[in-house]
């Protein structure tokens, strides 16, 4: 399946990277099954910023309880950094998957300007890849 993604949210998640750096941001991904509209940071809560991310559960709750009642849009993954630049699931988000379906963007922002992200869908049997295009709005 391939995904579209905004170009605002993808520059969302390139700003929100680079921002947290040598911690890892994070953030919700709200749209349609195949489509990224909008790109939400959020506070990354976890003991430990700069090896893990844990998306604020007043933020995660907010934003479902917006979709279900019809005034947000639907949330259909997350999005974090990976500071060493790896754009790929770690040991650490394999272990933290709930096998949903959902997507998870990885994004590596680098200093250096080699920027990657990369796609996936946390399905039953892990992760998968996804291929995606950034789309103007």
């Amino acid at each position: 399946m391939a995904l579209t993604i905004s170009q605002p949210a993808h520059a969302i998640m390139l700003a929100a990277a680079h921002r947290a750096a040598p911690h890892e941001a994070c953030g919700l991904l709200l749209g349609s099954a195949s489509r990224i509209e909008v790109a939400v940071p959020t506070t990354n809560v976890a003991p430990d910023p700069a090896r893990h991310f844990e998306i604020d559960p007043a933020a995660l709750i907010a934003a479902h309880r917006a979709a279900r009642d019809g005034s947000g849009a639907q949330v259909i993954g997350y999005f974090h950094s990976h500071p060493n630049g790896l754009a790929r699931p770690s040991a650490t988000d394999e272990a933290s998957a709930a096998r949903d379906g959902r997507v998870w963007v990885i994004v590596a922002a680098t200093n250096d300007g080699a920027d990657a992200i990369t796609c996936w869908r946390d399905g039953a049997d892990g992760f998968e890849p996804l291929s995606y295009c950034v789309v103007q709005g």
